[in-house]
């Protein structure tokens, strides 16, 4: 997770404090809109960094993943992914 955190501080302009607390906002959203089984293996995906895949779920589920998380993050800072 550290990983997100530091990516939304530096495109963002947010205080590695203030990234932390929109990271896990945008978690909490994703494992709410996310299919089950995707929003299972969340926080292991997060845990695991960005380019580390989901393991048995594919690259299918991490571009789904990725697109979803760059949605909402783009949205909470001016439609911008």
């Amino acid at each position: 997770m550290n990983e997100l955190v530091q990516m939304v501080s530096q495109r963002s302009g947010l205080s590695p404090e203030n990234a932390q607390k929109a990271v896990e906002a945008v978690l909490e959203i994703l494992k709410e809109k996310l299919p089950a089984p995707l929003a299972a293996h969340l926080q292991s995906f997060v845990d695991g960094g960005m380019q580390g895949g989901m393991g048995a779920l594919g690259s299918e589920a991490t571009d789904l993943i990725k697109g979803k998380l760059g949605d909402i993050v783009g949205g909470m800072f001016g439609g911008k992914k």
